[in-house]
């Protein structure tokens, strides 16, 4: 196949899971024989800098998101007639079997009509809530289609209409509703995802499921069975992730609990300085570190088990992932995709979210019952790295390709 990847971001410039995600199973379809071309933004490039990597076009603009600024409407014109000529041209050189389309979070919108407009495939990887959130945020279409506004701007409009600048422009930067874009072919990374997308009014029900993948090359493990001492939190801090729920649970069963909690994160610093007051005001064992991707495999290996108390509806955590793969028992919340992973009692230990006695509950559990610990953490080890590892994922990936190019 040749595929064209659209995204936003691309390692090294990241942000999250999203972007490494995409680079992972980009080069897992290169290393297969795939013709495989990205296209993404300048982000993170210095002026005048290009990009090493012959089949990575760094050339999209972004706009207003990781430190870009807002535009005015001229300015935002020619980033739109940038982005929409960039892609056209890359399209035109490569000759793409099928785009494979990613987060589109910073980017322009109107991309997305003007793929649509072309007729090759277009497959949309959905692994967060960029569809959910910022599309009918988009600031180009919505000023072109929007029914209210300030009276200098709803007159500026009918101008560039009546004088056929939105004619003349729409051919080159779509400038349609957002409900004109389509997403025929499209797979999120968890039903929950899916579900919450639709409930905005997105017509998407249609779209496949293919769970993110774990390198178990590099994190792997043998499954814990000892009684946990070194305890793990991982992810960032801030409230929806859950960590206060972690520290009052430990404050309730402190004379109990016969460990260490290990917090590796960051956060705004007033929200971690509320978190370390809290947990020293109360004698917590707690301890605070942050580690580099890298650094992770290493980090799990040297705990017990993981707490991860996440308290949105998250599309589908890698955190829990990776310590599954490493072998360590996992209590988790049930929000967002997390409960297409847990399963009570045979692969982890679940509680509901923002529950801190029940959480407390569960840690005394995983804590005493041996049996009840070694079942899910080898159940757990098991599962993700046969459903969850690289390969089954990226043959999920790689055949709902195949499928979306006509015969």
């Amino acid at each position: 196949m040749k595929i064209l990847v659209l995204t936003n971001l691309y390692p090294p410039h990241y942000v999250g899971g999203y972007e490494l995600r995409c680079a992972a199973i980009s080069e897992a379809l290169r290393a297969r024989g795939h013709d495989v071309q990205v296209l993404t933004s300048n982000h993170g490039l210095k002026s005048g800098e290009t990009t090493a990597e012959p089949w990575i076009e760094r050339t999209l603009r972004i706009h207003g998101y990781y430190g870009h600024p807002w535009l005015g409407l001229p300015a935002l014109k020619k980033l739109e007639l940038h982005n929409n000529e960039t892609l056209r041209n890359a399209m035109a050189f490569h000759k793409p079997d099928v785009v494979h389309v990613w987060c589109m979070g910073g980017l322009s919108k109107s991309l997305c009509l003007t793929l649509q407009r072309s007729g090759v495939p277009a497959v949309y990887d959905v692994s967060d809530h960029w569809i959910l959130r910022s599309l009918k945020g988009d600031v180009w279409l919505d000023w072109w289609n929007r029914r209210h506004g300030s009276p200098g701007s709803r007159m500026l409009r009918l101008l560039w209409t009546l004088a056929g600048v939105r004619r003349r422009c729409d051919p080159l930067a779509p400038t349609g509703p957002v409900s004109d874009i389509r997403f025929q072919r499209l797979y999120f990374t968890s039903a929950r995802l899916r579900e919450l997308t639709a409930q905005q009014g997105y017509d998407v029900m249609h779209g496949g499921v293919i769970h993110c993948p774990v390198d178990t090359s590099q994190f792997k493990g043998e499954p814990v069975t000892r009684a946990p001492k070194n305890w793990l939190w991982v992810g960032r801090l801030a409230e929806d992730k859950g960590i206060l729920t972690a520290l009052r649970a430990l404050l309730l069963i402190r004379p109990s609990f016969g460990g260490e909690l290990h917090v590796y994160g960051r956060g705004d610093e007033a929200y971690v300085t509320m978190l370390k007051n809290f947990a020293s005001g109360n004698s917590l064992p707690v301890t605070w570190h942050s580690a580099t991707p890298p650094e992770m495999p290493d980090v799990y290996r040297a705990h017990d088990a993981l707490l991860f108390t996440s308290e949105w509806e998250e599309p589908f955590a890698l955190t829990p992932l990776e310590a599954m793969a490493c072998g360590l028992p996992v209590i988790g919340t049930m929000t967002g995709g997390s409960r297409e992973l847990f399963r009570h009692g045979e692969n982890a230990l679940t509680y509901e979210a923002g529950a801190a006695t029940e959480l407390s509950e569960r840690i005394l559990q995983l804590q005493s019952e041996d049996h009840l610990r070694t079942y899910i953490a080898r159940n757990g080890h098991t599962e993700v790295h046969k459903r969850f590892a690289m390969n089954p994922i990226v043959d999920q990936v790689e055949k709902y390709l195949c499928d979306s190019i006509p015969s």
